[in-house]
C-alpha cells in the first residue's frame, strides 16, 4: 500500500510499499529480469512476467518463493500487436499495472565496426529502443488514465556513457536512447504521478556478458572495475526495487549508475 503524498520521512517504514501491487517485468527469463522477479516477489508484489520463451519464464517462476503470484506471458516485444496483447493480458491478470520493469534487451557483438550489418542495427534498434518507447509510453498512458500514478524503471547500460566496446557501438547507441527516453518520459508523466527512472548496469555476471567475449577480454574488463569484480544480478534487482518503492518517491528522470565504481559522474 503506497503511503500518501506528504508523509513525513520519519513515518516511513522500511517496507518498500510494493506489497500487493501489480508489477510487469519484461525480460523476466533473463538474469537481471529474473532477479528482479525474485526481489519483487519477496517484497510481496503480484507479478506478470514476460519473455520470448515460455521455458525461461517457467525457470524464473520456479525460483520464486512459495505463495508468490506470477502470471507467465509469452510475448514478442518486437511486434506492435505482441506488445498490445501483452498489456491487455497483464492488465487482465493484475487488474492494474502499478510498476513496469523493462529489462528485455538484445546485443549483437561484432569484432569490428566494419562487420556490423543492417540486420544487426535493425534488431537492436527495434527491441532496445523502439519497443522500449512504445511499451513504456503505453503503460504510462494507462497509469495516467487510471489516476493513481505508477513507476516505470528502464534498463540502460554503462555503454550509454562509454560508447560500448568494439562492435557493440550499436547496442550502446540504443542504450543512450533509453536514457533520453527516460528523461523525456519523466518530464511528460511526472506531473501525473508516473515516475520514470533508469538503471545503468556495469559488468554483470550474466550470459550476455560472456557471449562473444574471451577470457582475456573479460579479465581486462574485471581489472578496470574499482571493486575488481562483476556484479551479481541481484545487485541490480535491489536498485530496481528501490526505484519502484516508496523510498524513491521524489526521484524521476534519473539514471542510476551501478558499475562498481567503473563510471563516476
Amino acid at each position: 500500500m503506497r503511503v500518501p503524498e506528504g508523509t513525513p520521512p520519519d513515518a516511513l517504514s522500511l517496507a518498500s510499499g510494493v506489497a500487493g501491487e501489480g508489477v510487469l517485468i519484461t525480460g523476466a527469463g533473463g538474469a537481471i529480469g529474473g532477479a528482479a522477479a525474485r526481489v519483487f516477489a519477496a517484497a510481496g508484489a503480484r507479478l506478470a512476467l514476460t519473455d520470448l520463451e515460455l521455458g525461461s519464464l517457467e525457470a524464473t517462476a520456479a525460483m520464486l518463493g512459495s505463495g508468490a503470484e506470477a502470471h507467465l506471458l509469452r510475448a514478442n516485444l518486437r511486434d506492435a500487436d505482441g506488445r498490445a496483447a501483452l498489456l491487455e493480458d497483464a492488465t487482465a491478470a493484475l487488474g492494474r499495472i502499478d510498476s513496469l520493469v523493462h529489462a528485455a534487451a538484445v546485443i549483437v557483438r561484432r569484432a569490428e565496426l566494419g562487420e556490423v550489418t543492417e540486420a544487426d542495427w535493425a534488431l537492436q534498434e527495434e527491441i532496445n529502443l523502439r519497443a522500449t518507447f512504445f511499451l513504456a509510453r503505453d503503460v504510462a498512458e494507462r497509469m495516467v488514465a487510471g489516476g493513481e500514478g505508477g513507476r516505470i524503471v528502464l534498463l540502460t547500460s554503462q555503454a550509454w556513457w562509454t560508447g560500448g566496446l568494439e562492435g557493440s557501438t550499436v547496442y550502446a547507441a540504443t542504450k543512450g536512447g533509453v536514457v533520453s527516453l527516460t528523461r523525456g518520459f519523466s518530464r511528460n508523466y511526472a506531473p501525473h504521478g508516473v515516475l520514470v527512472n533508469c538503471v545503468a548496469p556495469g559488468a554483470v555476471d550474466t550470459p550476455m556478458l560472456h557471449e562473444g567475449s574471451d577470457a582475456a577480454k573479460l579479465e581486462q574488463l574485471r581489472a578496470s572495475i574499482p571493486l575488481r569484480r562483476f556484479a551479481e544480478p541481484e545487485e541490480l534487482a535491489s536498485v530496481i526495487l528501490f526505484l519502484a518503492s516508496d523510498h524513491a518517491r521524489y526521484i524521476s528522470g534519473a539514471t542510476l549508475n551501478v558499475t562498481g565504481g567503473q563510471l563516476a559522474y
